[in-house]
């Protein structure tokens, strides 16, 4: 049976191309949602581009018909801008307010009213990203859901950059003499992925046990090259991060992706092994550090100062991390190691965006605020020669449109994760400190 879909305002603002996932039902926009796209549209950030892209879609589909009387849609559906069913009673009666996330409901609502009088009568679903109109619906009797079609993977699926096979102990003998397995020898049931870690156990219960990754290429599962020595004076405190060096320290692989709690070590890791790369090493000419401005607001013009002045206190986590590697003294004293090298940049995102970054070591930090556009922007900037790193904890989302399954992070992480361009790894245990472990764990 057909449905019905009503848009609330959220979801063509996270996705413009939503009028499209429904495939041949019919999609109805409330008037209302057009007057908030509308209000939109002048904002200088990812709401206001994807207000202006609706806007412009809706209006080449203008092309096609009156959008009020409905317009066929390439999956064999129905868009249409809604212009009646805006009675208010009803919903008035339970909430009140005439506020448009209400006016959005009373389409919903009436449209649910009208049904029950067609003798094939179709099910009416309010489609929303905000979880408080979803319980208005639910407390009206309307079905309503979360924006769906864009999730890549669900949340018991996240891959995590490794894994563990018990396997009979001939095979880690076999192993430790030739320095190599091959993947279709091994006959798994399970696609190992190129990059991937795997830790091979014994399934008789013995303490033999190998650790080793898939060759770039997914035929071969090959030893980890780097020891455990440290790196800027950085040593590897669990198998996990020393799992993360290895994609940190290969140059062979330009893409790394990094994600686990508060105090695991993402951000510590990363910027070691760029100091290495970069100052030691001299495989790349610059370190890149941003993040994105989101936790208290997107224009950091409001903040006093210029322009280092204004980014300070949203670059603070990684002034932290760097002092703590250059072991400085006074408080200060990282400036000028920064002025006097010249190699080490940070910026916030919004200064990065729209560049071109060749033979750099780029360290994109709190890449889970980031949508899928924000980081396909980021990551198709990445010039010849570079290395990116994109790192996060999908679990602390301070975007109002992104939550664990639908920010840019994990997207990357599932589209990435086949490719041998790629390597990611989740950080499980946390190293700063026990009470920051407990924190993460149970708070």
């Amino acid at each position: 049976m057909k449905k019905i879909f009503v848009l609330d305002t959220n979801v063509l603002l996270h996705d413009p191309q939503a009028i499209f996932a429904f495939d041949d039902n019919e999609v109805i926009i409330p008037a209302v949602v057009l007057e908030e796209i509308d209000s939109k549209k002048r904002l200088a950030d990812e709401l206001g581009r994807n207000a202006r892209s609706i806007s412009r879609l809706l209006d080449k589909m203008r092309e096609k018909g009156h959008l009020h009387e409905g317009i066929e849609l390439p999956s064999g559906g129905v868009l249409k801008v809604e212009l009646n069913h805006r009675s208010f009673m009803r919903v008035q009666e339970m909430f009140g307010e005439m506020s448009n996330d209400n006016r959005i409901l009373a389409v919903a609502l009436n449209y649910h009213i009208e049904q029950e009088n067609e003798p094939e009568k179709q099910s009416i679903v309010l489609v929303s990203k905000d979880v408080l109109v979803r319980i208005k619906a639910d407390v009206l009797g309307l079905q309503a859901q979360d924006y769906l079609s864009d999730r890549v993977v669900v949340s018991s699926e996240f891959y995590t950059g490794y894994m563990t096979l018990y396997v009979h102990p001939a095979v880690i003998d076999e192993f430790y003499t030739y320095r190599f397995l091959t993947v279709n020898n091994m006959h798994l049931s399970i696609r190992l992925n190129p990059n991937e870690f795997v830790i091979l156990r014994d399934e008789m219960g013995t303490s033999k046990s190998a650790l080793l990754k898939v060759s770039q290429d997914g035929a071969r599962l090959e030893p980890l090259y780097l020891s455990n020595d440290p790196v800027w004076g950085i040593t590897a405190r669990n198998a996990q991060q020393r799992m993360a060096l290895e994609l940190l320290l290969n140059d062979d692989i330009p893409l790394v992706t990094l994600s686990g709690k508060a105090g695991t070590g993402k951000t510590l890791l990363a910027l070691a092994a760029g100091l290495l790369k970069t100052e030691d090493e001299h495989k790349y000419k610059k370190l890149l550090i941003a993040r994105p401005v989101v936790p208290m607001g997107k224009d950091i013009g409001y903040l006093p100062g210029e322009k280092e002045e204004k980014l300070r206190p949203w670059m603070q986590p990684i002034y932290d991390n760097l002092e703590y590697l250059f072991d400085t003294k006074k408080s200060g004293d990282i400036d000028k190691i920064l002025m006097g090298m010249g190699s080490i940049q940070v910026e916030a995102l919004t200064y990065i965006r729209g560049r071109s970054i060749p033979g750099q070591f780029i360290i994109i930090d709190e890449a889970q605020n980031l949508t899928k556009h924000e980081v396909k922007t980021i990551v198709s900037r990445v010039g010849e020669g570079s290395k990116i790193v994109l790192m996060g904890d999908p679990e602390q989302i301070d975007h109002p449109y992104l939550d664990s399954i639908s920010n840019g992070l994990t997207h990357i992480v599932e589209r990435f994760k086949n490719e041998g361009t790629s390597g990611h790894m989740t950080l499980e245990k946390g190293e700063r400190s026990k009470l920051a472990q407990l924190a993460a764990d149970l708070l």
